[in-house]
């Protein structure tokens, strides 16, 4: 379909409806259920649309990588609370963890194993981190911000390894072949790191604001509604104390992630860091998540824990991410409707005001724009991409610092926007409200946004 502003209306509908109910999936469905109907004027039409695109969200093979990795490690995490590897972490990190400053340092220490893919790092911390919540004088929103500006914006600066450096050389390379310019795509990235204004600002100013914030007295609530509800049965079912079971998991499933990653990198053809760049690291996440599982579970059988409970475990802790799943299915649905409707070409089509001089800050402030409505980082890059190689090759712009300009305003819209993957798995694991959570670091994000915005325009005329 031809691009026009009739591409805005679901986007329209998804913030209105979630402001008013102060839920982003009654807005999602409202938002795909109407640009349904626009693509299909019918009575039956629209809902079978919505349907199709739904059903084709779920089947595709990379989204069904992310539930199956959701949901397996959600599973684990709850084999290993119930085996006592949670309690006993705990038990033993609270005698070195004590106030929100040491905390910052375990989240950002953790990052050395975990940063081959937002969810996988996101599904890792939280839930640990969010047990030690009694011991931190923090509330829930503040230690989900404190652990998301420690994934998007430091793992897109992560030029190997990572699930997000294959797709982001090969959106380069297409804007490349698009205009026929001959040049290593992969070099490109690496000269456009520096150039991530977003990233870098954001990562700063994450970092400042817990470090610094004044604290102020956090009541339980603040914390974890379910803590007091959590320890009472933790002592009823006499949960033993076993860090093992927690670190043994973790450390297999980090260490098996990134030599699957190179094994399959390898078996494409690749050596040495170009191994780790062309290799899926989604499908190594999960295999080395099903190796895991089933070491785990033979662990805890020598162990003498019933397999029975084990299992029943597993499938309580995976259950309890369903609501997350099917708002991200939501969410890829809505992401197919708007693309259908024309949206990036109708972003595309109206950049033609775009002054030659203000090409990297304009791409960045419209890609920002085009994330937040989206929430997907992916998704931007490969709408921009290639209009922004364009436009930095016709006005003769500094075409690392363009790339850096694009990929910065993908990672805007994962911080900010409420339709964000990350957004919605963590505040699903931490239990807060999708909504106000996105309000809350929507403030630092758009002090972020504007710094970058500045360096923008001054690296436009030094460069």
């Amino acid at each position: 379909m031809e691009g026009s502003w009739i591409s805005l209306i679901p986007f329209c509908i998804v913030i209105i409806t979630a402001i008013k109910t102060k839920q982003v999936f009654p807005g999602l469905t409202l938002g795909l259920i109407v640009g349904c109907y626009i693509i299909n004027p019918s009575i039956v039409g629209g809902m079978e649309q919505a349907a199709q695109y739904i059903v084709e969200s779920l089947t595709d093979i990379n989204n069904l990588k992310i539930i199956i990795f959701l949901y397996m490690f959600s599973g684990l995490v709850g084999i290993m609370k119930a085996s006592g590897g949670i309690k006993g972490f705990v038990k033993a990190a609270s005698t070195k963890i004590h106030s929100r400053k040491q905390a910052l340092l375990l989240t950002w220490a953790s990052t050395l194993g975990t940063f081959s893919a937002p969810s996988f790092r996101i599904v890792t911390v939280a839930p640990i981190m969010k047990a030690l919540l009694q011991k931190i004088n923090m509330t829930r929103k503040e230690l989900a911000f404190m652990i998301e500006t420690s994934t998007q914006p430091v793992i897109v600066l992560i030029p190997i390894a990572t699930a997000f450096v294959g797709y982001m050389v090969s959106v380069i390379e297409m804007g490349l072949q698009n205009q026929g310019i001959e040049a290593d795509a992969y070099s490109l990235y690496i000269q456009s790191i520096p150039f991530n204004f977003f990233a870098i600002s954001m990562i700063i100013i994450g970092t400042l604001f817990v470090w610094f914030r004044h604290p102020k007295k956090v009541d339980s609530e603040a914390r974890n509604p379910e803590q007091i509800k959590e320890s009472t049965q933790a002592d009823e079912e006499e949960v033993p104390s076993k860090p093992w079971n927690l670190i043994v998991p973790v450390a297999l499933v980090i260490l098996l992630t990134l030599i699957l990653t190179w094994l399959d990198g390898v078996k494409q053809g690749y050596t040495s860091f170009q191994a780790f760049i062309e290799a899926d690291v989604l499908q190594a996440m999960v295999v080395a998540l099903f190796f895991t599982l089933l070491i785990t579970i033979c662990m805890l059988i020598a162990q003498k824990q019933k397999l029975k409970k084990i299992i029943h475990e597993f499938i309580e802790a995976g259950n309890n991410l369903m609501s997350v799943i099917l708002l991200l299915s939501v969410v890829w649905a809505l992401s197919s409707v708007t693309e259908e409707l024309g949206f990036s070409t109708f972003v595309t089509n109206n950049v033609d005001w775009v002054p030659q001089m203000l090409i990297p800050p304009v791409m960045f402030l419209i890609g920002s724009f085009v994330s937040y409505f989206i929430g997907s980082s992916w998704g931007t890059w490969g709408i921009l991409m290639p209009l922004g190689i364009s436009l930095a090759q016709a006005a003769d712009a500094s075409l690392p610092l363009v790339i850096g300009a694009v990929f910065a305003s993908g990672s805007f819209g994962s911080i900010a926007s409420p339709l964000s993957d990350n957004n919605n798995t963590i505040a699903g694991l931490l239990n807060i409200n999708a909504m106000d959570y996105a309000r809350y670091k929507l403030l630092p994000a758009l002090i972020a946004l504007g710094i970058s915005t500045i360096l923008y325009s001054i690296m436009t005329f030094i460069l």
